[in-house]
């Protein structure tokens, strides 16, 4: 029987690739002994280890080798980590460098990623065997599960497993204690990489490829001929000079520049380091009171309103004191019907006619006449995409007009003045293993579209009158 885990990377194609091959190049240059990283002996416990370096010195030389500062270099030695080339003496479970005195050694290039060494589940077996022999039972709580797992699914030849475990732990006992805690720390790094504890990922998920990069695929001739339909095309669409695209791109950034969060933090905090969920409290759908970059995103454009919930629940209330809440009504019945499911497309299709475009509808919706003629038209054969005419129409009409008035509305200053400015949080290193004990599950799905429905029927059975005689045959028909 063949295990096949998730996490098997399948090195078939890893050797022939480039960025491997660099970062091979730049760690063989780190232990040259005349211009490498300075290694020594130093003391772990009561053990002397030798050609340990410290964080600091890897920091150090990384910057000067590479003429980067100290934070790009240790981003870049935390990569040399994460691909096993270099391990931590001190603190096994975390892959990353410290740029402070903590011990590292050179990984040996039999565990480099670029080998041709497959990680199999029965190596990881009688790796683990050995460290339950050694550990006499102990092993860390996500080790004693992949334990248990690979001894049921391996039972056919877990005598095999378990003797060479008991072979490789005798033969390790007639080392030298320094050899010994060296190659143990190798081991344990190379497993770390390749089968990593759960809620982690291995920087090895990357380099996965279900192809062989260096082989010529034959392209067909439909290929090429659609290639020269598309270049074509391209050469007669019409162009845009780069003076001025170029400063419509830099429109763009500057004004969402402080809303990126690969440029600026989160706050309060980022919860996917911190497992503090403040940040998605205070950003949910339905929020009360939002958060000032939210309201300050919904006056960058109509359509930044519009995809907000929140945003388009405020413009709901500005529409309904302009008493003209139709034109909103009918984008949203269109987006349902266009991402709703195909068995109630007939039905929602019919409901938006007789609501906004058949003659004396209850919330009529003023479009040009050529554009009702062929939406009309339309319904009687519906599909996802037939008010999409209709739906442009209207989105332009409240873009031109409506959108303005509503940024210079009552309703929008009110909400920028109740709206809050979170207090960056900064949690030392304990306060971060806290929260990760206490994280708890997210809210279901089922929970949030069931909540969703509740809050449509309750806007539609406030924006119309209820005909209490088809409640109640309604009601009958259900008893």
């Amino acid at each position: 029987m063949t295990i096949r885990s998730d996490r098997d990377h399948g090195q078939h194609y890893r050797p022939r690739m480039s960025c491997l091959k660099k970062l091979e190049a730049i760690v063989v240059q780190m232990q040259d002994p005349s211009s490498g990283v300075k290694g020594s002996d130093q003391k772990l416990n009561v053990t002397t280890i030798p050609h340990a370096i410290a964080g600091q010195d890897i920091v150090a030389w990384i910057s000067k080798y590479m003429n980067m500062d100290n934070d790009e270099a240790q981003a870049f030695g935390t990569m040399l980590a994460a691909f096993g080339y270099i391990y931590p003496l001190q603190d096994h479970k975390k892959l990353v460098l410290r740029p402070d005195g903590s011990l590292y050694r050179f990984q040996t290039p039999y565990f480099w990623p670029v080998q041709k060494r497959k990680a199999e589940d029965s190596d990881y077996a009688i790796y683990l065997a050995k460290r339950n022999i050694r550990k006499k039972g102990v092993l860390d709580v996500y080790e004693q599960e992949e334990y248990n797992k690979l001894h049921k699914w391996l039972n056919h030849k877990w005598d095999f497993i378990v003797m060479q475990a008991k072979e490789q732990y005798q033969a390790g006992k007639t080392r030298q204690k320094a050899d010994r805690v060296v190659f143990d720390c190798q081991e344990r790094a190379y497993w770390i990489v390749h089968r990593p504890p759960p809620q982690t990922h291995s920087a090895m998920d990357v380099m996965d490829r279900h192809i062989d990069p260096n082989t010529e695929e034959k392209k067909p001739y439909d290929y090429y001929r659609r290639i020269i339909i598309y270049t074509q095309q391209a050469v007669m669409r019409s162009r845009v000079k780069s003076t001025v695209s170029l400063g419509a791109l830099v429109k763009y950034m500057t004004t969402l520049k402080n809303h990126d969060p690969f440029l600026v933090p989160c706050l309060p905090s980022n919860p996917w380091q911190t497992d503090d969920d403040t940040y998605w409290e205070l950003n949910m759908a339905d929020v009360e009171v939002p958060t000032k970059m939210r309201v300050e995103r919904w006056s960058f454009s109509f359509f930044e309103l519009l995809s907000d919930p929140r945003g388009r629940a405020d413009f709901k209330v500005f529409l309904k004191k302009e008493f003209s809440g139709e034109n909103l009504a009918f984008w949203e019945a269109a987006e349902e019907l266009k991402w709703g499911t195909a068995a109630s497309m007939s039905e929602k299709a019919e409901q938006v006619f007789k609501t906004f475009l058949a003659p004396g509808a209850p919330r009529w919706i003023n479009i040009d006449g050529r554009t009702m003629g062929i939406t009309v038209k339309g319904l009687d054969h519906p599909h996802r995409y037939v008010l999409d005419g209709a739906q442009t129409h209207i989105f332009m009409l409240m873009k031109k007009d409506t959108f303005y008035r509503y940024l210079k509305s009552p309703v929008y200053k009110e909400m920028q003045k109740k709206a809050i400015s979170p207090v960056p949080h900064n949690f030392n290193e304990s306060q971060l293993q806290q929260n990760t004990k206490n994280r708890r599950p997210s809210i279901s799905p089922i929970v949030t579209w069931q909540k969703e429905q509740e809050d449509k029927a309750k806007a539609e059975a406030a924006a119309g009158p209820v005909d209490i005689k088809k409640l109640m045959a309604s009601k009958l028909d259900r008893k």
